[in-house]
């Protein structure tokens, strides 16, 4: 009787054979193979020189002249007849406005009337006495005011700025001619009293030269075009305000100013602590008077000295070396405001 082979369990059974290997079928030597050459720009009509090379062949084979998209003769006299001549590219302008940061600096700016096209105030800042002053002497003086997010008045007033939620906006000032200042003042009939600048650069200075030509009857103020301060709005707060009142001219050449000023009858005092006269000897107080301060460190340069009329010193203590220009401007003109209303 044969024996029954009962049936093995599940899994118990190994394979004698893994069987025949199955291949990639040369798909990984294909890749490794790699594609074509990758084709021109201009020759993918999916890339933008592509796309312009289209564009040229089409206006080429429709028989167009020069260049693609431009407006031929034709066209431009058919317009200018029409009046509808394309518009002019426009040119964009520089900003040489200035910011005045803090809240200190803004109200004093607009205390002391310096002219704003805008006052910028931080969203949600909290208010104290300087701002409510600020913001009501804005509204007075019809400044627009505009709130605006922090964010954006950082990215206004630069990345070194300390704002403290609040600036200004100052337009750069108009300076005038100095031959036209000169006209205005001969035309009232009064004698010039000037003061130029050679080579000042601290607009703290300038504010306060101009604040002491104001006081001393003088009629305006000449700073050079290049290597001296501006009219800035540091310049106008130390100024007191009198910036408004007087006016400050622009020389391209203040070598070349002073010698046509000099054309016309102006006599030319350089201030100079080596200067060979005194200033209470000096002579022709009644004559127009254009007086030339030195920068304190260098003093008037060699050509504007050797444009002078006179190189003045002013008599000052031995344990003193020098003043400095805003000093300097202050009492020369102070002496000649005392001899002239001596008469």
């Amino acid at each position: 009787m044969a024996k029954s082979q009962k049936p093995g369990r599940a899994g118990a059974v190994r394979k004698s054979s893994k069987g025949r290997a199955v291949g990639s079928g040369g798909q990984g030597r294909q890749a490794l193979e790699g594609k074509k050459p990758t084709p021109k720009a201009e020759d993918r009509p999916y890339h933008p020189a592509g796309k312009a090379k289209a564009a040229r062949e089409r206006y080429l084979a429709a028989g167009g002249k020069g260049r693609p998209g431009a407006r031929s003769s034709t066209e431009k006299a058919r317009d200018a007849q029409r009046g509808t001549a394309a518009p002019a590219r426009r040119v964009k302008k520089t900003d040489d406005s200035e910011m005045v940061t803090g809240r200190n600096s803004v109200l004093e700016a607009l205390r002391t009337r310096v002219p704003a096209t805008t006052l910028y105030i931080a969203a949600r800042l909290e208010m104290d006495d300087r701002v409510k002053e600020t913001l009501s002497i804005a509204t007075r003086r019809g400044i627009p005011v505009l709130e605006v997010m922090r964010p954006e008045l950082d990215r206004l007033t630069g990345p070194d700025a300390v704002h403290q939620g609040v600036a200004l906006k100052v337009p750069p000032y108009e300076y005038a001619h100095p031959e036209s200042l000169l006209d205005q003042i001969e035309d009232r009939g009064e004698v010039a009293l000037l003061v130029a600048l050679d080579g000042v650069t601290d607009p703290r200075n300038l504010g306060a030269i101009i604040r002491s030509t104001a006081a001393f009857g003088g009629h305006g103020v000449i700073v050079p075009q290049r290597r001296s301060v501006g009219v800035t709005a540091s310049a106008w707060k130390t100024s007191a305000g009198a910036a408004a009142r007087i006016p400050v001219a622009m020389a391209s050449n203040l070598t070349q100013t002073l010698v046509a000023l000099k054309q016309r009858g102006v006599f030319v005092i350089g201030l100079a602590g080596d200067g060979e006269v005194s200033l209470p000897d000096l002579q022709l107080i009644d004559q127009p008077i254009v007086i030339v301060v030195g920068s304190e460190g260098k003093g008037l340069s060699r050509l504007v000295t050797d444009t002078c009329d006179a190189v003045v010193s002013i008599p000052i203590s031995s344990a003193t070396e020098s003043l400095n220009a805003g000093i300097a401007a202050s009492v020369t003109l102070y002496e000649i405001a005392r001899r002239r209303a001596e008469g």
